[in-house]
């Protein structure tokens, strides 16, 4: 029996080809391991679609850089469905499922976290682009799915722009739920924050910054990180994020904005598999370890 596996996708198992991206993530999931064997755990790192190992055989499999998921989304949803009943996941499936879909922001804000402004156009709605800005009447919008990652399908919709967007924004809603928000202006000014919190506790914090004539602050849309100190405000308001959730993740990235009336916002939670900057702080994979020793 092993005690935990650390799911990472096949590309980065053995990679060929190393660059400070496939390095980072050796680098972290290393920190990790480490982390877990110190505890005394018996420790696998696996690709999630690992054809030949018996789910069965451990006791919890710990969802990382898992991030061909939303390429290959059905595959891991039917994934998902078998695994979770030969072991236990981290976070849970029924965790997963929920923060897959952005509709959770409307859970977290009916559980009275702030949110941005949020008009959500469901799958087979019959509207336009047009109609969306008449009917919320804000200047400057930011379209994405509800289902995405990578900054994917995200667009920034304006009054004098929205007509380059129409075609695929009709296409896109025959088959996905899409969601609109005002743009938010201090992406721009400061950044989004996100600050990680293991075991429930907050650990450490990183400031992501969009590149210059940019909104989005992906890396893979040339974004920037840094060390960030939060307040003692963002502070709190992250771990009460958590706090709202259904079931308390064992890990868990709040990202947070300023809305455009300088309140804190929630931009979102990433509970399935998200990057957690131990190499800006590497005392938190002990923290992470700690708390999923208590499991056992």
């Amino acid at each position: 029996m092993t005690d935990i596996v650390i799911l990472t996708q096949a590309d980065y198992i053995n990679p060929t080809e190393k660059n400070s991206f496939v390095d980072n993530i050796l680098l972290e999931d290393g920190l990790l391991q480490t982390a877990l064997e110190n505890q005394g755990l018996k420790v696998q790192r696996l690709s999630w679609d690992d054809p030949d190992f018996d789910w069965s055989t451990t006791q919890y499999a710990l969802i990382r850089t898992t991030w061909d998921y939303q390429d290959r989304f059905e595959e891991f949803s039917n994934w998902l469905d078998h695994v979770s009943t030969q072991t236990t996941l981290l976070n849970p499936a029924e965790v997963i499922r929920w923060n897959i879909d952005k509709h959770y922001l409307k859970d977290l804000s009916d559980n009275g976290v702030h949110i941005a402004p949020t008009r959500f156009v469901e799958i087979g709605e019959s509207i336009t682009l047009s109609a969306l800005l008449a009917e919320t009447n804000w200047e400057t919008c930011v379209l994405k799915p509800c289902v995405s990652a990578g900054g994917r399908d995200t667009y920034k919709i304006s009054s004098e722009n929205y007509q380059e967007y129409e075609a695929r924004f009709q296409e896109l809603i025959q088959t996905e739920a899409m969601m609109l928000q005002p743009f938010l202006k201090r992406i721009i000014e400061k950044g989004e924050i996100s600050l990680m919190v293991l075991d429930g506790k907050y650990t450490h914090a990183v400031l992501k910054t969009a590149k210059s004539g940019e909104f989005r602050i992906q890396d893979d849309h040339g974004g920037s990180v840094h060390h960030y100190a939060p307040t003692q405000e963002e502070i709190d308001f992250a771990e009460a994020t958590i706090k709202a959730c259904k079931t308390n993740p064992v890990y868990a990235r709040v990202d947070i904005i300023e809305d455009n009336d300088g309140k804190l916002s929630l931009a979102e939670i990433e509970l399935v598999e998200p990057e957690l900057w131990f190499r800006f702080h590497k005392e938190a994979s002990d923290v992470l370890a700690t708390g999923i020793k208590k499991l056992f």
